[in-house]
């Protein structure tokens, strides 16, 4: 992992809510909403391809892999935003998000 980039929980706990965003979250949700029907039709579509070509290839493709990765990648960024965890509004599109697993061992 490269150290040259900074680490941020995506579900914190923050006390603190504004009611304006409130509101304000509303409407912004409608075009951010659309922009994730819109990606998540397609990742449907790529998971369906890609589920032949490993039938008849027994390979992944790397495109149709990274397409839906960003999906998820997405999807798990606008989570807390949609769920009123953070009053921190996300992009209408989608941006360069990574998500990791810490693995602990025991």
């Amino acid at each position: 992992m490269d150290d040259d980039f900074e680490l941020k929980e995506l579900f914190e706990y923050e006390e603190k809510a504004s009611r304006l965003e409130l509101f304000v979250r509303i409407f912004y949700m409608i075009p951010v909403a659309i922009v994730l029907f819109v990606y998540s039709i397609i990742a449907g579509i790529c998971v369906f391809i890609q589920w032949w070509i490993i039938l008849i290839l027994g390979e992944r493709n790397k495109s149709l892999n990274d397409l839906i990765k960003g999906y998820l990648e997405y999807n798990v960024h606008l989570i807390s935003y949609f769920n009123y965890m953070t009053d921190e509004r996300p992009g209408v599109t989608p941006k360069n998000v990574r998500i990791y697993e810490i693995i602990e061992e025991e």
